[in-house]
């Protein structure tokens, strides 16, 4: 009695959700700080310009230590990558929030952006290793929800406790959930392989291939042309559009549930057809950047339009991962490395932009229109991955798209002269299948004792060509195997 298959289990592992809890524990020190900072900077005695510096230092340790990270832990363990990321980042948190000196805090802020950029690249990669291939995007769009979820939560949440405990309240908690996430993955995330020896030259080959950095560039520029309009929504908001100011942070959570809601869809989307996700999200992003421009005095127009710029800027984000790991699916861990450095590159350059056009007198309603033009500058580089993509695998389908069909075959061969289509035959007679065919052939095989003469009358007549043409016709009496033509006897069909 055969065995009974199970059916494929359609859940998650629960490595891949607690990855994502322990990405949403270090992502809420990227959010918290920004809304503790006056107080940051009336505690250590600085400027407001200074403590934002604070936040430089964490994304530059985000852009620039992913790659090297990536490289330099390539041969341990992954899991002791991910608890040992996560162990120096709430190291580092503690050391920041034990210090009064500013050189001192900005420094770890750097290394806990190197660690931030670690731990999220290897967590990626352990996602996918995770789950079957036809779950890859929706595996890393579970992994990047922590991120969403501390935007929308973690920051707020740790906001307000240290409104109550001072703003190095916040942080201990941060330190405590990175703690927690260390131990929960070295207990529960299950060890997992590459497959193949780790290799640093086929990682930095892979990196070679066009496509990725197509899909990079599509990460900046997405990246960039949501995001801008979220960080100055709230001032959107109160100057333009003249909602009160207690509104705005339930308007901002529109924007994570959105965000969540992007990343459900996007993920089921992605795995059979990125491409299709990602021309979505992209143009969604510049449908709501356009209306929120042009709407903007109108509140029950804004309103849903946040809403639908969530979803439509996450819809993104399982299909630019699953294209990464689809294209370096053999030295995944320095492209993933590479990918968070894009995110955090495109989040990095907002601040840039929209003070180029705040700074010339632009006004606020031009922060959406930036934001769609960098959506519509996706489309290019959507479309080019699309193309590499097709020429990569355009050999294969020319080879068997040009096999000629049978029926074609069939016409050819009964059409033509026979000597060009006959295959060729030695000099005893035999041709290249070792039968002996033709007059000398016959004679060959008699010799040898094999009669070859007429066959029985059910095993059809033979073909015997009309005088003057190549065209063979059947005709009783003879062996099948014989043609007649005006070249002779000839090997039949």
């Amino acid at each position: 009695m055969s065995a009974a298959v199970a059916p494929p289990a359609r859940r998650l592992p629960l490595g891949v959700y607690l990855l994502a809890f322990s990405l949403f524990a270090m992502g809420s020190a990227e959010f918290l700080l920004a809304g503790v900072l006056p107080e940051v900077a009336d505690d250590l005695g600085i400027g407001l310009s200074s403590a934002g510096a604070l936040i430089s230092a964490f994304a530059i340790g985000v852009v620039v230590g992913g790659p090297p990270l990536a490289i330099l832990t390539l041969r341990w363990p992954r899991r002791t990558t991910l608890v040992a990321t996560q162990a120096v980042f709430a190291a580092s948190v503690a050391a920041g929030l034990l210090t009064d000196s500013y050189p001192v805090l900005l420094a770890t802020r750097l290394i806990c952006g190197l660690a931030y950029a670690g731990y999220w690249a290897v967590a990626a990669v352990t996602a996918i290793s995770l789950v079957t291939p036809d779950r890859t995007a929706r595996a890393s769009g579970v992994v990047v929800s922590g991120l969403s979820l501390a935007m929308v939560a973690g920051g707020p949440a740790g906001a307000l406790l240290s409104y109550f405990t001072g703003w190095r309240g916040g942080f201990w908690g941060v330190v405590a959930l990175t703690a927690a996430g260390a131990v929960l993955s070295r207990l529960a995330v299950p060890a997992t392989g590459t497959g193949t020896r780790p290799s640093v030259r086929r990682e930095l080959r892979t990196m070679k291939r066009p496509q990725l950095w197509a899909v990079y560039a599509a990460t900046i520029l997405s990246t960039a042309a949501y995001m801008i309009s979220f960080n100055y929504l709230a001032a959107f908001l109160t100057d333009i559009t003249g909602i009160p100011g207690v509104w705005v942070p339930a308007i901002l959570a529109l924007f994570g549930a959105g965000a969540f809601a992007g990343l459900f869809v996007g993920g089921r989307i992605a795995d059979r057809r990125p491409a299709l996700a990602l021309l979505a999200g992209t143009l969604g992003i510049a449908a709501c950047s356009v209306l929120l421009a042009l709407l903007a005095r109108h509140a029950l127009a804004v309103v849903p339009l946040v809403l639908l710029l969530g979803i439509a800027g996450f819809v993104l984000n399982p299909a630019i991962y699953g294209r990464v790991f689809t294209i370096a699916a053999n030295a995944p861990t320095l492209a993933g490395a590479t990918t968070v450095s894009a995110f955090q590159l495109g989040i990095s350059i907002v601040p840039a932009l929209a003070g180029a056009a705040l700074n010339a007198g632009a006004g606020i309603v031009s922060v959406p229109w930036i934001g769609a033009a960098l959506a519509v500058s996706v489309v290019p580089a959507i479309l080019l991955d699309r193309a590499l993509s097709r020429r990569r695998h355009a050999p294969q389908r020319i080879s068997a798209d040009t096999q000629p069909h049978p029926r074609l075959s069939r016409w050819l061969f009964a059409t033509l002269p026979l000597h060009l289509v006959t295959p060729p035959r030695d000099a005893m007679g035999a041709g290249p299948d070792g039968q002996a065919h033709g007059e000398e052939g016959r004679r060959r095989q008699a010799r040898e004792g094999r009669q070859v003469g007429d066959r029985p009358a059910r095993e059809g007549a033979d073909r015997v060509g009309r005088p003057g043409t190549g065209v063979a016709r059947r005709v009783p009496g003879r062996a099948p195997g014989a043609v007649r033509s005006r070249h002779g006897v000839d090997p039949g069909r």
